[in-house]
């Protein structure tokens, strides 16, 4: 029996470009920016790969929503070497439920045994798709994870939390977000981006999912902001304890 392994993939703007506002205020100026998988996505695709590596007979099948320019960013995951990938055709932006309301439905067609994806987006920082994603499904998660081991029935996963390392266990199926020390993602090889153009995307629409996007956020509007330093050198430690001193007070 095939052990299937869903990972969705955001599409992102390079994490290195200077994001700017639009002049109206609403959203950022895409003009000049070029896009990437969601870097904690990529890192999802990486542990797949691995646990493929690991295991016998698992399939990684990477899944994007949004309109045809999302394939680019689908085509790195198979160029790394995930099996097949599905984009599900969708405006943009969608917020986390009715991300996760789309995965949903995607999943029970799909019967994976994992889902396995980013614990958050770069651009949005939402971190509530997987969250959202397990309630709908009524699956076990495990969030922000370091570490993975299989198990017989599930996995042993670490996770980063802001009071240490917790290990918790879930058995499959069953939903996983990735954290930034879980693994670093591999570059994809030359033979592997050759074979990635060659392979088919396949296409769905929400209408075929028989989803309706339901919109829970509104964005009122954007401003930039600019981090400004004030550089002191000091003379001794006296006077770095009264600068921080000052600092403290100014921000209570």
């Amino acid at each position: 029996m095939s052990f299937l392994i869903l990972v969705p993939t955001k599409r992102v703007p390079d994490t290195d470009a200077v994001i700017r506002v639009d002049p109206h205020g609403h959203d950022i100026d895409y003009a000049h920016l070029s896009f990437v998988i969601n870097p904690f996505d990529a890192i999802a695709v990486e542990e797949a790969l691995r646990i493929r590596e690991q295991r016998d007979n698992v399939e990684v099948v990477v899944v994007g929503i949004g309109p045809q320019n999302y394939e680019d960013e689908l085509r790195t995951a198979l160029a790394m070497g995930a099996d097949r990938a599905i984009r599900v055709d969708a405006p943009v932006p969608l917020d986390p439920w009715n991300v996760a309301s789309i995965l949903a439905e995607l999943t029970r067609r799909l019967e994976p045994q994992l889902v396995l994806m980013g614990k958050q987006a770069v651009d949005d920082d939402s971190a509530q798709t997987g969250q959202f994603l397990a309630a709908r499904l009524g699956w076990p998660q495990a969030t922000f994870a370091s570490n993975i081991e299989l198990t017989e029935l599930g996995a042993h996963v670490a996770r980063e939390t802001d009071h240490g390392i917790e290990i918790v266990s879930v058995e499959f199926p069953a939903v996983i977000t990735a954290d930034l020390r879980l693994n670093e993602p591999r570059y994809a090889s030359l033979p592997g981006i050759l074979a990635a153009r060659k392979k088919p995307i396949q296409d769905m629409t929400i209408q075929e999912l028989e989803i309706e996007i339901e919109p829970k956020l509104e964005l009122v509007g954007l401003e930039q902001q600019t981090s400004k330093r004030n550089v002191q050198q000091l003379e001794n430690v006296t006077q770095l304890l009264e600068c921080l001193k000052q600092d403290t007070q100014i921000f209570q």
